[in-house]
């Protein structure tokens, strides 16, 4: 028996780094996102492991809960990674910072685009928090969990932290992981078959990458930035394998995160994958994507292919300003606009249902371009929706850069979300998440805000929701009018003998300022 004990691989007997995983996502209509980015770190963790039977990972936490119950089902940990973003940061620091007042000594880890390059502030302001890690997660994790017996953080690439004496530090980024498929499809090797087990009355909503960067860089978005722009692609029979898996699991909702779908030729034969094998098993029933840009085409082809099959339940066509000025500034000026009105052209024609996206609140924007922008996509074809975004700042977006809202004087005040998607019946009473909303620039102060703000409120009522549709298109159809001409009547006009229109703009117009007074 000594002989087989002295035999034994010494590292067995070392004791188990037990692992919890955090990425709270937004549930809605009775379903859940799995957690795909924290099932990616376990993925690649079980794998590249020179001793995988040293870890263990607890359930995941998925959705919104009682902090106390999260910090419950994290007390056996060691470790815990928090994926973090806008939607889940303030729940996120709550639960870590009660689960180390109650454990000290477990170690916890903040990582997810939530998590400010610049980082010595956040870190100085959520002391509970060991580590801040940057850029991709997987191979950042894994050095994490490699180094936690020594705490030997000065050797690790692209995390923050404070030492002991109080000392800030950044390790710069470590390259990106140019071959992704070396991390390994949480679908694919049953990192989910578990919490699905342990939950076995949700419904759940996949989330899925078939490539990884963004080669744009719009300034109040985060992802060009922190994806360092190149494009890397996940294998096609992996992808075939996981839609396979989508329909097995029977999963009716899938949402595809890449930041350009159909900027690649292999696109449209993915998009025709997901359509075969929803008409011969039935599932998914839904596959949301964002539509590359300048590639027309394909765009056109891939959501053909959605629409044709019910896979889609609405195109988006993410303008989010025409005005020349607005798109130099935030860096979209070599995004046609031309190719986004001949997508609208054609969806239109085809009987597509399309969306457009315009943000409020952008450097350059003023009131008379952002209700021009209105005008100028209704008079291209659409009259299902304009979605009126609220432009807020995202900490890694360049928007985000002191020195950029100094420029084109970018006011923000902290705004709760409100989860549209969601029911306020619904919603987490004990924490509420922040947003840092833009509510006035250097071209578009205070007032104008406002004013665009209920110009807009009035136009979807008016327009969008139908309740003076069809006497505007008439209008403009039977007697030239031009659509601005129009709902400028409704957005500026003297209501003299209709003061229920007046009541109602008057509601939005103070709701406006609600807003920039701190309101949700």
């Amino acid at each position: 028996m000594a002989t087989e004990a002295n035999s034994m691989d010494v590292s067995v007997l070392e004791p188990v780094l037990k692992i919890g995983l955090v990425q709270i996502n937004n549930s809605f209509s009775g379903q859940s996102y799995l957690p795909y980015s924290v099932g990616l770190l376990q993925s690649y963790i079980s794998h590249h492991h020179p001793q995988p039977q040293s870890v263990r990972f607890l359930l995941p936490i998925f959705t919104r809960m009682n902090v106390d119950a999260a910090v419950e089902q994290l007390s056996a940990a060691d470790v815990v990674f928090f994926s973090t973003y806008v939607w889940n940061a303030c729940i996120s620091s709550e639960i870590a910072k009660r689960l180390r007042q109650k454990h000290p000594r477990v170690g916890i880890v903040f990582g997810g685009p939530q998590v400010p390059d610049r980082a010595e502030e956040f870190l100085r302001e959520h002391p509970f928090v060991d580590l801040a890690v940057h850029g991709e997660g997987e191979k950042a994790a894994l050095d994490v969990v490699l180094a936690w017996k020594d705490k030997a953080w000065d050797r690790l690439a692209g995390v923050s932290f404070i030492d002991a004496e109080g000392k800030f530090h950044n390790k710069p980024k470590g390259e990106r992981i140019k071959d992704i498929n070396a991390v390994p499809s949480p679908f694919l090797t049953g990192i989910f078959d578990e919490v699905m087990k342990a939950n076995p009355n949700q419904k759940w909503i996949a989330l899925w990458e078939t490539n990884r960067g963004c080669p744009f860089s719009c300034t109040f978005c985060d992802w060009g930035s922190s994806t360092q722009s190149r494009v890397f692609q996940f294998g096609l029979d992996r992808l075939k394998q996981e839609a396979d898996w989508f329909a097995t699991k029977k999963i009716d909702f899938v949402f595809c995160c890449d930041a350009n779908f159909g900027i690649l030729p292999r696109d449209i034969e993915i998009a025709q994958y997901v359509a075969d094998v929803k008409q011969s098993r039935g599932f998914p029933s839904a596959l949301s994507v964002q539509n590359t840009k300048n590639a027309t085409e394909r765009a056109y082809q891939v959501q053909k292919i959605l629409a044709d099959n019910g896979l889609n339940k609405g195109v988006t066509i993410a303008m989010q300003s025409v005005d020349k000025t607005t798109l130099k500034n935030i860096k979209r000026d070599n995004i046609s606009l031309a190719s986004y009105q001949e997508l609208q052209r054609r969806f239109t024609r085809d009987r597509v249902e399309t969306y457009t996206d315009l943000i409020l609140g952008l450097p350059g924007e003023t009131y008379e371009s952002f209700k021009t922008g209105i005008a100028t996509v209704i008079e291209n074809g659409q009259h299902n929706r304009i979605q009126f975004n609220n432009c807020s700042i995202l900490p890694n977006a360049e928007m985000g850069d002191p020195e950029y809202r100094r420029k084109h004087g970018i006011e923000v005040i902290e705004s709760d979300i409100i989860n549209i998607h969601g029911s306020l019946a619904d919603a987490d009473n004990e924490i509420v998440e922040k947003q840092q909303l833009v509510v006035a620039t250097a071209t578009t102060p205070h007032e104008d805000w406002a004013r665009t703000r209920a110009y807009c409120w009035m136009v979807a009522l008016m327009h969008f929701d139908k309740v003076f549709q069809m006497p505007i298109v008439l209008a403009r159809e039977l007697a030239n009018v031009p659509y601005g001409r129009i709902l400028d009547e409704f957005g500026e006009g003297d209501f003299g003998d209709c003061p229920t229109l007046k009541e109602v703009r008057d509601f939005f117009f103070a709701k406006a300022k609600d807003i920039q007074n701190g309101g949700a």
